[in-house]
């Protein structure tokens, strides 16, 4: 075999390689436009319109792990709108108008830490050297806080707000209301749910969650709620009643005359002024 030949013979073996690709290649392209039609997901217009105006935190404070779940659940009638605390006025309206609903009007909320325990007033039962997360630390004998209701403080809140709202100093967690947009991310992470929303207007909350006696409660906080009942008693405008031996506060009656945090022996009732102005994560925005 000459030169010529060999060179022809290699330019067909090459034709034939370059053959085998292109088609496999095409057979491939094939495929793929048959199976996207197979098995092509039709998106619902109105799920589109809605992510569109949903904030987009993709916070979960909606209980969803996404926007874009809510919204599914918004389009199928199982979601409520009321569950977004992200989502402003106006679009929430939008979204009411796609869905044809009628938007209730909402009073702003904020979250608050239902405690005031920390290291120095609430005791430790055992000390704890595990994985330094609240839900890990929970997870053995209900956490190593002598009160069982007590913040842990290892910041499972502070990780996972997405606005930066949350500082946790001396193992307790406190929210800047400044920051908070009340998306509820915080409040569903919480192993212990000492979290919870109240009217951003309130001025004062509970800073407790303790259901015990006040003996029990005693011999492991210096700060905790005994059920005395003096807050209920003292307050002018019946808007605190006891229950589960707690103070409970009735915001719709609340004036913010502040006679319960003056006569609380335990300091639990605090006044949303003090904290606001008290918050490290407030400072850290002025300096911003």
């Amino acid at each position: 075999m000459n030169l010529l030949e060999i060179t022809n013979q290699t330019w067909i073996t090459v034709g034939i390689v370059a053959g085998i690709f292109a088609g496999t290649a095409l057979l491939i392209g094939v495929l793929i436009l048959i199976v996207g039609k197979l098995f092509k997901v039709d998106v619902d217009e109105k799920i589109t319109k809605i992510m569109e105006n949903l904030a987009g935190a993709n916070c979960g404070g909606c209980g969803c792990s996404g926007c874009s779940g809510f919204a599914s659940k918004l389009a199928d009638g199982s979601g409520n709108l009321a569950d977004c605390h992200v989502t402003s006025p106006e679009k929430k309206a939008e979204i009411a108008k796609l869905l044809g609903i009628e938007l209730k009007d909402e009073e702003p909320t904020v979250a608050v830490v239902h405690c005031n325990g920390g290291i120095e007033n609430c005791a430790d039962k055992f000390e704890y050297k595990g994985n330094p997360t609240c839900a890990a630390n929970n997870s053995l004998l209900g956490g190593n806080k002598a009160c069982s209701f007590a913040c842990l403080g290892c910041g499972d809140c502070k990780a996972v707000c997405p606005e930066n709202a949350i500082e946790v100093t001396g193992r307790l967690a406190q929210v800047d209301p400044d920051r908070c947009v009340s998306c509820g991310a915080c409040i569903s992470t919480c192993p212990k749910g000492i979290i919870d929303r109240i009217p951003s207007s309130a001025p004062v909350f509970v800073a407790c969650s303790s259901k015990c006696r006040g003996k029990e409660v005693t011999s492991v906080c210096k700060v905790g709620c005994i059920a005395c009942g003096i807050c209920a008693k003292s307050c002018p405008h019946g808007a605190i009643t006891m229950k589960d031996n707690l103070p409970e506060i009735d915001y719709s009656k609340c004036t913010g005359c502040l006679t319960c945090v003056a006569k609380c022996p335990r300091h639990i009732i605090i006044s949303r002024k003090v904290v606001a102005e008290e918050t490290p994560a407030k400072e850290e925005k002025a300096a911003e």
